[in-house]
């Protein structure tokens, strides 16, 4: 893959072998978001999970203090007085079963969350091979399988995320924005790892955080020193 002038530069600031510490890496996160746009600081966590296993699964949802600097668009299914609430609470869209044809034969995904009541869980089942891939089907452990569509709409909106690991056992989640400052950035990544470290299945044994990478959109990787962080 070829990389731009400015890639090489910034790449060029970053130790190949090096594992940072915390205060460091996001440093050298920042510097290297030299992009045109407001590049988004990621989070790439390598785990000693084996997903394959059910006792070994990680999901769940944690509110970052700074939130992702993303305007997030939530979408609710929800009925009678769950819609106004919804509606109320500042919800994009919210609708029922009528939703149904226009994201599974429109393609409409014009959402970034999907919060659902109980009694919507049906409709929304049969969306699930559009909506699974996508991470994007409701789940009561991330919070947006709720009556309490308020409270869940809020917490979205103030910067909750939510992890999970994927086929490869690594968890990639979202940590704010390049214009966010260190201490932003800092705060966010240490409630993020505090979440992921309470959330270590009984079932892992060994080291449990193997690899932790921050990196910006198009920026290089920085290696942070996980045994710092457990």
């Amino acid at each position: 893959m070829k990389r731009g002038k400015k890639y090489i530069e910034a790449a060029k600031q970053i130790e190949r072998g090096t594992l940072y510490d915390k205060g460091e890496a996001i440093s050298l996160v920042k510097k290297s978001a030299v992009a045109k746009f407001d590049e988004t600081i990621e989070a790439h966590i390598r785990t000693g999970c084996d997903g394959r296993h059910a006792d070994q699964q990680i999901r769940g949802a944690v509110v970052l203090p700074h939130g992702t600097g993303k305007k997030v668009r939530i979408l609710v299914f929800a009925k009678n007085a769950k819609v106004d609430e919804a509606l109320a609470a500042g919800a994009d869209y919210v609708g029922g079963d009528e939703l149904i044809p226009k994201i599974q034969n429109e393609g409409w995904l014009d959402f970034d969350v999907v919060v659902a009541t109980p009694d919507m869980m049906g409709v929304v089942g049969r969306l699930g091979r559009v909506l699974g891939p996508k991470g994007l089907m409701p789940n009561p452990k991330a919070g947006t399988v709720t009556m309490d569509v308020t409270k869940a709409i809020n917490d979205i909106k103030a910067g909750k995320i939510e992890y999970r690991l994927d086929k490869t056992n690594i968890i990639h989640v979202p940590l704010g924005k390049a214009s966010f400052t260190e201490e932003q950035l800092a705060d966010n990544f240490q409630t993020l790892i505090d979440a992921i470290i309470k959330a270590r299945p009984a079932a892992v044994k060994g080291q449990f955080l193997k690899s932790v990478t921050l990196t910006s959109t198009m920026g290089p990787g920085v290696k942070v020193n996980p045994l710092k962080l457990q």
